[in-house]
C-alpha cells in the first residue's frame, strides 16, 4: 500500500502541535535490558528500606561501596571527593565535588524516605477480652480502612533503660509471624456500611493485634499481656517501660513484585517517595568528577510538613552545604544563588477508573515518562514553589539533549485537592527549584504502584541534571 502524501494541514500540525506518544514508542536500542536491570535493584532498595532508618542505612552501604566517606568539619576538599552525612540516623545528604567552585552553585537533587505507616503509641500494648494489641497513631496521609485486613510487619528501634538500641524487623524473613488490624464482618456490618469513607473505621480501631495466648496456667489478669511481654523480653531484653523510648511501627509485609502479565509495572510499599529517592541515589553514586558539585538529599518527615531535625525545614541541610562551602572559602549564599534543585517526588498518575477526579489534558500518565510539575500545592497552588518559565525551560531542554522520556503535569483537578513537595522548603533558601517524579497509582496506599519505564526515566533525567551546569 503507498503511503500517501501528508496534507498541508497534518504537516502544519505535526510542526506546531505538542507530540505527545508513549514511552514505549521513544525509547533507544537497548534501553528495555537497562529498564528491567534498574527496576531490579530498585525493588531490593523497597524490601530492603521500609523505614526510613532503614533506606539510610542501605544508603550507606552502597555510598561506601562506590567510594563515599563520611564528612569531617573542616577538611579540605577536592574535585571528585565523595562524602555523605547521616543526620540522626533517619536522613542523609550525599556530595560528589565538582571541578568548578561552589562559587557556581550546586546541582541538588531533593526526595524523601518516609512514608504512611502506622506508628505505635508510646503506651501501646494492652490486653481486651484475653487478646493483646497494639495502640498505633497513623502518620501521614492515608485512608484508614486501607490498613485493616492486611499482613503487616513490625519494624523500628527500641532503645533500652541501660541506653542499649535494639532492631525490631519481625514480619519479613520467611517463618517470621505477621500482624494485621482486623475489620467487622459483611454479616454485622449494617450500621457501618452507613458510614462516609472517612469513619468507615476511625483512629482508634487501628490497633495491631499481636497475641493471645495466656501465659501460664495460673489464673489472673492480663495473662495475655503478660505472654507477649515474656517474648518482647527474652527476644529484645525490653520490658514494658521501654515502650516509652521506642520508635516501632507497623508496615505493609508484602515485598515490591511486577505487576501486569507484561511485568511493566512494580508493585509495592513506599514508592512515595522512596521511587525517586532511589533515582537520585542511584544517579550521584554513579558520578565520578563532574563539572558541578552534585548534592542527593534523603530526608525525612515529608508526609507531615517537613518539620523537626531530619526535615527538609531543618538547618542539619544548611549545616552540610556550609561545610562544603567552607572547605572552598565560598560564602553559603553565593552558592545557594547559583544552585538548582529537583525535588524529586511523586505526581499522582492517571487512573480511569476515577477519571472524575482527573483533568486529562494536564495529567500524568504511566509510561510516558519523568513528570515535571511546575507546581504542585493545593486549589490556588496553595503550599507551592510555582518554578519560573526560565527553570522549566532549562530541564526541558536537558531532557530533550539527553533523550530522556518526560512529560508534564499537575496533581488532579484544581479544586480537587492536592499535595506538596520539599520544594517549597528549598526555594526559601533562595535556590531555583522544580518538582520532577514518578507517576503513581494508589498514592498513599499500604500497596502503590509505578511503571517500570517511568522509574528509569526519573533516574535518568536525574543524572543528566547532575552533569548539567545551571
Amino acid at each position: 500500500m503507498e503511503n500517501k502524501e501528508q496534507t498541508e494541514l497534518q504537516k502544519k500540525q505535526k510542526e506546531l502541535f505538542r507530540q505527545k506518544t508513549n514511552g514505549y514508542d521513544r525509547l533507544e536500542d537497548g534501553e528495555e535490558t537497562l529498564i528491567r536491570d534498574y527496576c531490579e535493584g530498585y525493588k531490593i532498595f523497597l524490601d530492603q528500606g521500609k523505614t526510613e532508618r532503614e533506606c539510610v542505612d542501605y544508603a550507606i552501604r552502597l555510598a561506601e561501596a562506590a567510594g563515599f566517606r563520611p564528612l569531617v568539619r573542616g577538611e579540605t576538599l577536592r574535585p571528585g571527593d565523595k562524602v555523605y552525612r547521616n543526620n540522626r540516623g533517619k536522613a542523609l545528604t550525599l556530595a560528589v565535588i565538582g571541578k568548578k567552585s561552589l562559587a557556581e552553585g550546586a546541582v541538588i537533587g531533593a526526595a524523601h524516605i518516609d512514608s504512611p505507616r502506622l506508628d505505635l503509641k508510646q503506651n501501646p500494648l494492652y490486653e481486651d477480652k484475653e487478646m493483646a494489641y497494639l495502640k498505633t497513631h497513623y502518620y501521614g496521609g492515608i485512608k484508614k480502612y486501607q490498613w485493616t485486613t492486611i499482613p503487616l510487619a513490625l519494624h523500628g528501634v527500641v532503645v533500652l533503660e541501660n541506653g542499649e538500641t535494639v532492631t525490631v524487623r519481625i514480619g519479613e524473613d520467611p517463618g517470621d509471624p505477621q500482624f494485621t488490624v482486623g475489620d467487622l464482618l459483611p454479616h454485622l456490618a449494617s450500621d457501618q456500611a452507613q458510614k462516609t469513607m472517612g469513619n468507615i473505621v476511625t483512629a482508634e480501631q487501628l490497633n495491631v493485634f499481636i497475641g493471645s495466648r495466656p501465659f501460664g496456667k495460673e489464673e489472673g489478669t492480663d495473662r495475655v499481656k503478660t505472654a507477649i511481654l515474656d517474648i518482647l523480653h527474652e527476644k529484645y531484653g525490653m520490658v514494658e517501660e521501654d515502650f516509652l523510648s521506642a520508635e516501632l511501627m507497623a508496615v505493609p509485609a508484602a515485598r515490591a513484585v511486577d505487576i501486569g502479565l507484561d511485568r511493566s509495572v512494580i508493585g509495592a510499599y513506599g514508592q512515595d517517595d522512596r521511587v525517586c529517592s532511589y533515582a537520585c541515589l542511584k544517579a550521584l553514586l554513579e558520578l565520578e568528577s563532574p563539572e558541578i558539585t552534585a548534592v542527593c538529599v534523603l530526608a525525612d518527615k515529608e508526609e507531615i510538613g517537613s518539620e523537626g531535625v531530619t526535615g527538609m525545614q531543618s538547618w542539619a541541610f544548611d549545616a552540610f552545604m556550609s561545610d562544603l562551602c567552607d572547605a572552598q572559602e565560598v560564602p553559603l549564599k553565593t552558592c545557594y544563588e547559583k544552585a538548582f534543585c529537583l525535588s524529586a517526588d511523586v505526581t499522582a498518575a492517571y487512573d480511569p477508573n476515577f477519571a472524575e477526579a482527573y483533568e486529562a489534558r494536564n495529567s500524568a500518565y504511566l509510561n510516558y515518562g519523568v513528570c515535571i510539575s511546575k507546581y504542585t500545592g493545593a486549589r490556588g497552588k496553595s503550599g507551592a514553589s510555582d518554578a519560573s518559565a526560565e527553570l522549566v525551560a532549562k530541564v526541558r531542554r536537558t531532557f530533550a539533549e539527553n533523550r530522556v522520556v518526560w512529560q508534564l503535569a499537575e496533581l488532579g483537578k484544581t479544586d480537587q485537592g492536592g499535595g506538596g513537595t520539599v520544594a517549597c522548603y528549598m526555594a526559601n533558601r533562595n535556590i531555583d527549584t522544580i518538582d520532577a517524579g514518578v507517576p503513581v497509582l494508589s498514592m498513599h496506599a499500604p500497596f502503590e504502584t509505578t511503571a517500570k519505564l517511568d522509574c528509569y526515566m526519573t533516574y535518568k533525567g536525574m543524572k543528566a541534571l547532575y552533569n548539567t551546569k545551571f
